[in-house]
This record gives structure tokens, sequence and C-alpha cells, in this order.
């Protein structure tokens, strides 16, 4: 079994079809234990300071991981990915390129499907096969987020791992379908949380401590309910065929359609408020102004760079909102 190492979210269901195991270099850089060295090594060797430090993160990871070999979204992710993958190529590392449409053409996405599919020596009826059971696996994981919600038993950090998680099933799909019925049992013991603040999360996971974030939400009275990207890597939407899973996953594509996915979450989990999340140095921090104009919500933003525990600024803002809210 070789190891794939890949950008963002990409059909692992034709990795995990071909005999691969994928591996989402976000998820391994931020579960290091020595992240912030992993930033530290990237800048030593040339990243400049300006730039995303999740790029610096997911280089160093790659090369301590020994992965030979990287699928790089190329469109409907990062800009500097295209530099990524010419320091990849530099260092022997074999790239494979794929790449989301902007205006989601299925015609375009169906044709970077098959690039994929034929790279990987699979084909329909495999990975079809391999998306049901990976469907299985997921309705575990919306049922989960169900209960942070409906049943509001399940904290903030804990959806958020669990959604984050199906990017690349933790790495090993058995291991973590047990890791998710256990939850799910413990779930059934619980009783319900009181937060009265019911907030959104929306925007890109944080680079900070997650568990950390969430939890110094809920320590002044407010749980996250809605975190829009991290449910969108769960792939949400029922489908019949891997090409429309893909094809109704937001992230990708313009801003227009996550901001209607958030809207119908918004009122489905009667949100309160919203923060939104974006990195330092990225262009996803100017679809804040869209946000801002096309969603009536209160909304903080919050904007994190290379430190991964929160500042005092950052919770001081984060208090200050919280108290005009309630």
């Amino acid at each position: 079994m070789k190891q794939i190492g890949f950008t963002t979210t990409v059909p692992i269901e034709i990795l995990l079809a071909a005999g691969h195991q994928p591996v989402d270099l976000n998820n391994l850089f931020i579960t290091d234990p020595h992240r912030s060295e992993l930033v530290d090594k990237a800048e030593a060797e040339g990243f400049p300071r300006n730039i995303c430090g999740w790029i610096k993160g997911i280089y160093s990871t790659a090369l301590k991981a020994g992965i030979q070999e990287v699928i790089a979204v190329t469109q409907g992710d990062c800009s500097y990915t295209h530099a990524l993958i010419e320091l990849f190529q530099l260092l022997a590392i074999k790239v494979v390129p794929f790449a989301y449409p902007y205006d989601r053409n299925r015609g375009l996405l169906s044709a970077q499907f098959k690039s994929l599919m034929d790279c990987y020596r699979v084909g329909d009826e495999q990975v079809l096969t391999t998306k049901r059971r990976l469907d299985a696996l997921r309705s575990k994981v919306h049922r989960i987020d169900e209960l942070s919600w409906k049943a509001n038993v399940v904290t903030g950090y804990e959806n958020h791992h669990y959604q984050v998680c199906t990017t690349d099933m933790n790495r090993d799909l058995e291991a973590f379908e047990r890791e998710v019925d256990r939850f799910l049992d413990e779930l059934k013991m619980r009783s319900p949380f009181k937060e009265r603040l019911r907030l959104g999360y929306i925007g890109v996971p944080p680079i900070y401590d997650a568990q950390e974030f969430y939890g110094f939400l809920e320590s002044r009275g407010a749980r996250v309910l809605f975190s829009e990207i991290q449910r969108q890597f769960s792939m949400p939407y029922p489908t019949s065929t891997l090409l429309d899973q893909y094809l109704c996953y937001t992230y990708p594509y313009d801003i227009f359609g996550r901001i209607e996915d958030i809207i119908h979450e918004i009122k489905i989990r009667k949100i309160d408020a919203l923060i939104h999340y974006y990195q330092s140095f990225c262009h996803r921090q100017i679809e804040d102004i869209i946000i801002r104009r096309k969603i009536k919500l209160p909304v903080l933003s919050i904007e994190g760079d290379r430190s991964f525990l929160l500042d005092a600024r950052t919770r001081l803002r984060i208090e200050s909102f919280l108290e005009m809210l309630k």
C-alpha cells in the first residue's frame, strides 16, 4: 500500500479503490505535536514570512512523513499550490495535478476524474463500490453532526474532529469507523449541554489548536453547532455517483454556492451568529466582504497566521462579541 498525499480534499474513493492510502497533508500537519517547528523549517529553507502558514506546514509535513507522491489541487483551493508543486518536483516527489473547475462544469470535472482514474488504473465499478462503502461511514459522521444541533450532546470540537477526519478517513478506514461507532455509543449516555448561544463557524478550519478554540467558546457560554467547511469535507449530500458528490461539494467553487448552503444551515440549526475564520495572506479574506453583505447575522471575522494558540487579542475579541450577543 502506497501513501498518496494531497493538498486539499480529492476523490479519495479513487485512491482507496486502487489499494493506496490517502493522506491529507493538512490533517497530518495540524495534528503534529511539533507543528510550529514544521513552519519554522519551511521558513528556514526560504519560504517568505508573508505566505500562508498552511502551505509551509504542508511542505515540511510531506518531507517529514517521507511522502513520495502528492495529488496537488491546482484550481479550487490555494493559489500558492502551484509554487509548492514546483518545489516538490525539485525534490523528486511525484506530483499528480487535479483541478476543480470554478464554474462547476460537469464535463471538465468528469475529465479530471477520468484522468485520475487512469493514473491509478481503476474503473467505474471499483470506484462506485468504494463510494458506497465510504457513504456508509460518512452517514455515521453525519449522525454525529445532527446530534450536535438537534440533541445538543456533541461539543464543537468533537463535531469538528470527526468531520475533518473524513478527508482521508484518518488514514485508516477500519480504525476510524470503530472510533466513530464507539463515540456514537457514548453519546447515548450523555445529557444535553446548556450553552445558550448557538454559533456557526464558516471558512477553512482554524490553524489554532481546535480543541482550545472550540473549548474557549464553550467556556464563555457559546457552542458551535455548524462548522461549514468541515461539514463539506464529510460530503453531506446524498448522491448516486461520485461525480455528483464532488459537484455538490461547495468548497472549491464560487462563494455564492457556499453562501446558499450556509444560509440554509443557519435556518434549520437556529444559529444566532457566525464566526468567519480566514488565514493571513489568503485570497479568501476578500470573501468576507461578500459574506457580510449576503448574510444578515452578526459576524465576527478572525484572522489566523502561524500561532497555534489563541492569542490574547483574539480571545478578547471573541469575549466582546459573545457579550454583545448576550
